[in-house]
């Protein structure tokens, strides 16, 4: 059995907090090492992103199972105001909540990550929700609530209709990509 493609399916836009994340290590590849991930995480960070820079987004502790199967190459979408405002294939996964704090400075009666994963490719896009429905298997009116790693069945259904768009060239490391809704 060959190497199989995860989607997932985030929120990331939905509240303050999230939306000042975006500004932070979404809408712009940001230097990694001056937030002193761990040596080994250094070491794959520098390997999958040798310029020194990534996008960046995470999950909290209650996804830490989940998020163990999250891989090189694995696609998310990342989700706010009824759109998939992005498109992004994971670089490195890891789980270093320190590295999380210091990245995103949360705060500290919020809700805390522990995931960090970085981006290897990143596309901007603005598809309205009605898109992902119309697909076969999804259901009208899903609002994507919460972290969702979908069924083989429908990441393959997802996978054909974005292929377009992850064909096009990636956003540039040095590219600003703020949000469009």
């Amino acid at each position: 059995m060959g190497f199989v493609v995860q989607v997932v399916i985030q929120p990331s836009y939905g509240t303050p907090g999230a939306r000042r994340h975006w500004a932070d290590t979404l809408a712009q590849a940001v230097p990694f090492e001056p937030i002193r991930p761990s040596p080994a995480d250094l070491a794959q960070l520098n390997t999958v992103h040798p310029g020194g820079r990534a996008r960046f987004w995470g999950a909290t502790a209650k996804h830490d199972k989940r998020m163990d199967s999250l891989a090189l190459g694995d696609v998310v979408l990342l989700t706010g105001r009824k759109h998939v405002l992005a498109i992004g294939e994971v670089g490195h996964p890891f789980r270093d909540p320190a590295f999380a704090r210091r990245l995103w400075r949360p705060d500290p009666t919020k809700c805390l990550w522990s995931n960090v994963y970085s981006f290897r490719h990143y596309w901007p896009v603005h598809m309205p929700y009605e898109e992902i429905w119309a697909l076969p298997g999804f259901t009208t009116g899903d609002n994507f609530m919460g972290l969702r790693f979908l069924a083989p069945e429908k990441a393959a259904v997802v996978l054909a209709h974005i292929a377009a768009d992850r064909r096009s060239a990636p956003a540039a490391d040095d590219e600003i990509c703020h949000a469009a809704v």
